[in-house]
């Protein structure tokens, strides 16, 4: 479990998520809207060595980002999705199946689509503002 108190200290977060990721590959980060998902996902990739602009795929439902060793982070969001055959068609399992870093929001929207060894990493919002990120499953 880590806090996160503010913006100044999520640079320090993602560093200790990053570190404790492990062999793991597969996140799915759950919280309500605006509890700093992508925030949170958007730092990981900075940390990363991702020099793409990266935000909320929203409108895309993945980002391709390219970590600084070449290889590439896929940023997914399920927001928009209406049933888990939308995920199917549009290809996730080959993501989810790449040996890549793949990191979603609202994983929820696919179903029993996700695999086994998926980590869910929880962030909620507390009442002052800060937000608390716990981590769950995987390998």
């Amino acid at each position: 479990m880590e806090y996160i108190f503010s913006l100044d200290n999520l640079p320090e977060v993602a560093h200790a998520f990053i570190e404790a990721m492990g062999d793991n590959r597969i996140f799915a980060f759950e919280g309500g809207m605006g509890a700093g998902k992508t925030t949170f996902i958007t730092e990981v990739c900075r940390q990363l060595g991702a020099s793409d602009d990266s935000g909320s795929p929203t409108f895309s439902i993945v980002n391709e980002y390219r970590g600084a060793d070449g290889s590439p982070i896929y940023h997914f969001d399920f927001y928009r999705l209406e049933s888990p055959a939308e995920a199917l068609d549009m290809g996730a399992e080959d993501y989810f199946y790449s040996g890549c870093l793949c990191l979603m929001e609202w994983p929820d929207r696919i179903g029993n689509l996700l695999p086994d060894e998926t980590v869910t990493v929880s962030i909620e919002e507390l009442p002052d503002g800060k937000r608390i990120l716990r981590c769950d499953g995987g390998n």
